[in-house]
């Protein structure tokens, strides 16, 4: 219901007890197809690609969490993303947040563009910059805000006044906050993409990905890329989602702590050549993240000055774990240049400030304490 909190939301959208039994938990509905009662008629169900019960409690609670009309589960964040685009024509133009995931670009770059897409990098923090990219075969622009890894924000309210007064869609991928810190939609923007493999499944055991749409047109779009190019989120992975939404709320708060704390604390290391963190006020747009999130979250970058340094400092970590990824209960450590942005040339790489001694922290909800601890210890290495 729409005057529920959050945190109701969480526990209860799309997550209603079964009708059929009363089970708490919705059930798995592992079928890939259903019985019809006719011909041409059914009882909700004809085949799992076109929808799934199971799938469908996902997709209620994606659209409660965030405020849209229909919300879509793919198999992963590049699938969803890829569905965004599935829709576009030859000719088409689409505005891209300057320094956005790696793997996005490397769907745009190589694949997207081949279609006759025309795809622009601009950055969107820069609101002259993004007026100046319109043309009049743009329609869609999507952004990353806080970027991966660099945490650039871009103003979706500004951004959205300026696309709609041209016909422009805007798309913005809302991994790295959540539903639980920031409401794109709420800002204007017209569609939500999500990674649903971070913070919203938050135990990184399920790949993920989810489309949120605004306009009634949304879900005769995104439905369409579901049906016909089938990359849809299995039943169990849809449950695994659903289970960890129910928790969002309290392990946001946790990994919004220690996220700080861990800022608060590299802010003072002399070994860090550059530190990325909105919370921190020295962030140029700190302003802008306390108007337009409800907090700061838990995703951090800093620059080591070397790949040597990112090396010894990545080698000597114990708590954190040098892996890809993010938004995991546990806390996790990445070399920007050789995992999320591998697919980028040396060149690309430097243009938007991906620097061999960078690395990418998630912060998880282990006691922030020992996390201090294990990043003291590291550092002592570099």
């Amino acid at each position: 219901m729409p005057d529920q909190k959050y945190a109701t939301l969480a526990v209860h959208a799309g997550q209603h007890p079964d009708p059929l039994t009363g089970a708490v938990n919705v059930p798995i509905y592992l079928s890939s197809t259903f019985e019809l009662t006719g011909i041409g008629s059914d009882k909700g169900f004809d085949y799992s690609r076109a929808g799934n019960p199971t799938r469908d409690r996902l997709e209620m609670a994606l659209t409660a969490l965030e405020g849209g009309t229909s919300g879509h589960a793919f198999a992963s964040g590049m699938a969803a993303i890829y569905a965004l685009v599935a829709t576009l024509h030859a000719g088409d133009h689409v505005i891209v947040s300057a320094n956005v995931y790696g793997g996005t670009a490397r769907l745009f770059n190589l694949i997207v563009q081949h279609y006759g897409i025309e795809i622009q990098y601009v950055d969107t923090a820069d609101l002259d910059a993004v007026k100046g990219a319109i043309k009049a075969n743009t329609k869609l622009i999507h952004i990353e805000t806080p970027t991966n890894p660099l945490m650039v924000l871009t103003d979706i309210a500004a951004v959205s006044e300026i696309a709609h007064a041209k016909g422009v869609e805007v798309s913005v991928d809302n991994t790295f906050m959540s539903p639980a810190l920031q409401s794109p939609l709420a800002l204007g923007a017209d569609v939500v993409m999500h990674s649903t493999t971070k913070f919203l499944n938050g135990h990184s055991d399920g790949l993920g990905g989810a489309l949120i749409g605004s306009k009634p047109e949304h879900k005769d779009r995104f439905l369409l890329v579901q049906k016909a190019a089938g990359g849809i989120l299995s039943p169990f992975e849809c449950f695994l989602v659903l289970r960890g939404i129910k928790t969002l709320p309290l392990r946001m708060k946790q990994h919004e702590e220690n996220g700080r704390a861990v800022a608060e604390f590299l802010s003072t290391q002399a070994k860090l050549k550059r530190l990325a963190y909105p919370g921190l006020k020295s962030h140029p747009q700190h302003e802008l993240a306390k108007k337009q999130q409800r907090g700061f979250g838990s995703m951090l970058s800093f620059d080591l000055g070397s790949r040597d340094a990112a090396g010894r400092f990545l080698g000597a970590v114990k708590l954190f774990l040098n892996a890809e990824s993010l938004g995991g209960v546990e806390s996790l450590a990445s070399h920007s240049a050789t995992t999320t942005h591998a697919a980028l040339s040396d060149a690309d790489r430097a243009k938007v400030g991906i620097t061999e001694g960078l690395v990418r922290l998630s912060v998880g909800i282990e006691d922030k304490d020992d996390l201090i601890a294990d990043l003291e210890q590291a550092l002592a290495a570099v």
